[in-house]
């Protein structure tokens, strides 16, 4: 614990405004399900349109991340962390500003609309950035640890948005929300130190067209490189199933959990409190124990299978008690993400770490894309009187099933083979150098 706390002072301005990022979002996820279904269906405890728009939301914001992430994580190799995380952790305050306005239902579309930009900039990119980030600064025997002080402290801030949220009036939620995104860019601005040095361009005199079609090129090599490299470890495969059942699980739960208990933004509290508490212990204390003796592997085997009790409990959910057995499972398969990272990381070369982590949630992005094409229609359905059984969570257990398709595909992973940057020279050199 001591070791992993002193790998993480390097990274202590790049954490503290990411966790004020993360408490400021997660303190309006309760409150966003009653804000949203007073407005599009007032006085009805089901909203079809709300999940309809949710899965909509999910499927835009898939379409475009598959592109804009990686682009964002080989910028940040290119032009360095900081701006790029500068850019990320501000495009969600406007569409919280909004809300904090009006909550009609004009302002709620307006929201839905701002709000997918800001998805398509920022979900998946700032972490991918901060892993990178971290990398860069941490030696790769440590990164798994400190890989996971950081999904930990992501858990925390999980926790501590909720408690916020549980305990702060509705009306003060979404103003305090926006206090806390103003400060995040204010202060990586001032205190974020860069790791990724320019250097100066020998092609100012070339023309623009030359210039431009020469960045395309190198920048579809880099790409392609990177998506080769990752490819090849059969990691891509176990993040696709994985983001596949989980994104679907994710867009639908809470509105599934009102319309079959009518839990509300306090048992919604509740829950991501319970798991955000065991998860804080499971990443910031067990995995740095367990790693060096069982590998990222067998922990990444352990969390996917605890993350289909996760869907199994949550699908046959039959008493109001049982989301809770559910949510505890969460402790566990929250290990998934860093055992992830430490993996890729490994098999990438130190100039490609932006790349690498980019293009795994580039692959997560077309999960997300994907997901609730079938999700969003599929839990309509059965939540409806039109059912043709009667069980309400059958599309959280066909989500499952993906899950169970991620664990097999991690069970024939090959982490053994040496790592990229201690065999040979990246697969390609960073773009600056090419400059």
């Amino acid at each position: 614990m001591a070791s992993g706390f002193w790998e993480l002072r390097p990274l202590l301005h790049l954490l503290l405004p990411l966790c004020v990022h993360w408490v400021a979002e997660e303190m309006t996820v309760s409150v966003l399900v009653d804000v949203v279904t007073n407005a599009l269906c007032p006085g009805q405890s089901t909203c079809s349109e709300a999940i309809y728009i949710s899965g909509l939301q999910q499927t835009v914001v898939g379409v475009f991340k598959m592109v804009v992430l990686p682009l964002l994580g080989q910028l940040a190799d290119e032009y360095g962390r900081k701006p790029l995380l500068l850019i990320t952790v501000s495009t969600t305050i406007v569409p919280f500003t909004l809300l904090a306005f009006n909550q009609s239902k004009e302002f709620v579309y307006a929201y839905y609309v701002l709000r997918t930009i800001s998805y398509i900039i920022s979900q998946g990119s700032i972490f991918c950035i901060a892993v990178a980030y971290a990398a860069d600064v941490v030696n790769e025997s440590k990164r798994a640890a400190a890989f996971s002080w950081i999904t930990g402290l992501f858990s925390a801030s999980h926790v501590l948005g909720n408690v916020l949220a549980r305990f702060l009036p509705e009306k003060y939620i979404f103003l305090v929300s926006i206090a806390l995104l103003i400060f995040v860019p204010v202060y990586t601005q001032f205190f974020l130190v860069e790791t990724v040095e320019s250097a100066p361009r020998k092609d100012q005199e070339s023309s623009c067209l030359k210039k431009a079609v020469n960045v395309l090129d190198r920048r579809y090599k880099s790409m392609r490189d990177a998506a080769l490299m990752v490819v090849g470890r059969g990691i891509s495969f176990v993040s696709f199933f994985y983001e596949l059942g989980m994104s679907g699980i994710s867009a639908v739960l809470l509105f599934y959990l009102k319309a079959v208990f009518g839990f509300n933004k306090n048992q919604f509290s509740e829950i991501l409190m319970m798991v955000g508490i065991g998860s804080i212990v499971s990443q910031i204390l067990v995995l740095p124990l367990l790693n060096p003796f069982v590998g990222e592997k067998v922990i990444l085997c352990v969390a996917l299978l605890a993350s289909i009790a996760y869907a199994l409990f949550y699908g046959l959910a039959w008493a109001s008690w049982v989301p809770y057995l559910s949510a505890s499972f969460g402790v566990i398969y929250v290990l998934v993400k860093p055992s992830t990272y430490a993996i890729i990381s490994k098999a990438s070369g130190l100039n490609n770490q932006g790349k690498a982590q980019g293009f795994i949630a580039g692959v997560q992005s077309i999960s997300s894309l994907l997901s609730p094409l079938a999700m969003s229609p599929l839990t309509s359905w059965f939540l409806s009187t039109d059912a043709p059984f009667n069980c309400k969570g059958f599309s959280i257990i066909v989500a499952s099933i993906c899950l169970m398709v991620s664990l097999s595909c991690a069970c024939m992973l090959d982490t053994e083979e040496n790592s990229t940057n201690d065999e040979r020279e990246d697969i390609e050199e960073p773009l600056i150098s090419h400059t």
